[in-house]
């Protein structure tokens, strides 16, 4: 019984079919290339045959995700035929149409990307309601993929984690990727068993020296295949070329900023040395000794002359040597004080020479009091003994000491006296 209801109502839904509106589109994928010319075939079938005072409507729209329909033209039959074409199709699009015939193609030149949509023909005819008064299809252009970019993410290093990309600007259909791996004698090898290649992304995982060779990836489409390549060489830790450069840059600076002030406290400690020696000369001291050269002997018969000549006669040019060393002092100091800034003695303190004054007068004191100590520490009778000393001391002592200091000037010292216990001289033949 329900099987008889459900054929009884299929019956019902065709016959009522039967005379209404058919729109129809042959394909439900159309397929272009890019700059091609595309024809959208569209047939309809009235339910009556089309009267001459009667309206018809044909309009093409574009469709896309997510976005309103947009209008690409509309055809009026009747009571005047006429096209209306939107402005962003204005010359581009244009209609093959005769409605006694039951035709109304889309045409559409210079296909580009922005063409890959879906479309849909819609007819409507006065007194034709039911049915079905519209018809959709789906038109792809298809460009072929550009060449792709590769890239390296991640650092190359033993036990690393990277990633190579690869990516086409365009294509259409989108492209698909595949990396393929090769060796120093291009010859392809098999990739790590934990490496993953997902939508042109190649993931390598603790990667090692084995890691490194040559990858090539490639972006194909139904139209065509284009590739890229690049090198991977996986290095040390130790051997990253940008951090040893750094170091050694950084060592070299500190270095040379060493040197650099090595030499200015060198420089500044000299500079302040000789400002010293320039400021206080050169203060040689000033000894009488006889001058480095041969003394002439000379009989003891000039011994009449007195000594203090022929000292002065010896120390006449160490003499005229310290006096002019002593003027060339004073030159150098006269030539310090002009230098000396003119406020020197404004900047000393104004009770410098009373704190000196008092300083010196305190000092003084203290001497005499350990003078006067000295004097009463002294044993009483120190005067008797000098007394006594010198009253023991031989009367022909000072000129003796006379006579020595002028053998001494004379540079011929005499023999002391021969002894009355030394034998005579005896004379050999």
């Amino acid at each position: 019984m329900e099987k008889r209801i459900s054929s009884l109502t299929l019956l019902c839904l065709v016959l009522s079919g039967v005379g209404a509106i058919q729109v129809t589109i042959p394909k439900t994928l159309f397929e272009f290339a890019r700059g091609d010319n595309m024809i959208l075939p569209c047939s309809f079938t009235p339910k009556n045959p089309i009267g001459p005072k009667q309206i018809v409507v044909i309009s093409w729209s574009a469709l896309s995700p997510d976005v309103d329909p947009q209008s690409i033209l509309t055809y009026y039959y009747n009571p005047d035929p006429s096209l209306d074409i939107d402005s962003g199709y204005e010359g581009r699009a244009s209609l093959d149409v005769n409605v006694l015939e039951g035709k109304a193609n889309l045409k559409l030149l210079s296909l580009t990307l922005a063409d890959n949509k879906t479309y849909e023909c819609h007819v409507q005819i006065q007194g034709d309601s039911t049915g079905k008064p519209v018809a959709i299809t789906r038109v792809m252009v298809l460009v072929a993929p550009s060449p792709p970019i590769c890239k390296i993410q991640g650092t190359a290093e033993y036990g690393q984690d990277i990633t190579l990309s690869c990516a086409s600007a365009e294509g259409s259909p989108a492209p698909t990727y595949k990396w393929d791996r090769r060796n120093v004698q291009n010859i392809s090898v098999p990739q790590d068993p934990k490496t993953t290649d997902k939508g042109g992304i190649l993931s390598l995982y603790n990667i090692t020296k084995d890691t490194s060779g040559y990858y090539i990836c490639t972006s194909a489409n139904k139209i065509r295949s284009a590739t890229c390549n690049l090198t991977l060489s996986v290095m040390p830790p130790s051997m990253k070329i940008g951090s040893t450069a750094g170091i050694i840059g950084g060592v070299v600076a500190v270095l040379i900023l060493l040197v650099i002030i090595i030499l200015c406290c060198c420089c500044r400690k000299k500079k302040k040395n000789n400002n010293e020696d320039y400021a206080m000369g050169d203060h040689e001291e000033y000894t009488d000794k006889q001058v480095d050269r041969p003394v002439e002997s000379q009989p003891l018969e000039d011994s009449n002359v007195k000594s203090t000549d022929r000292f002065e006669e010896r120390s006449e040019p160490g003499r005229r040597d310290y006096d002019d060393r002593r003027s060339d002092y004073d030159d150098r100091r006269s030539d310090y004080d002009d230098r000396r800034p003119r406020d020197y003695d404004d900047r000393r303190p104004r009770d410098y020479d009373d704190r000196r004054s008092r300083d010196y007068d305190d000092r003084r004191s203290d001497y005499d009091d350990r003078r006067s100590d000295y004097d009463d520490r002294r044993p009483r009778d120190y005067d008797d003994r000098r007394s006594d000393y010198d009253d023991r001391r031989p009367r022909d002592y000072d000129d003796r000491r006379y006579q020595d200091r002028r053998r001494d000037d004379a540079g011929d010292r005499e023999r002391p006296p021969v002894p009355n216990s030394k034998p005579p001289r005896r004379d050999y033949d």
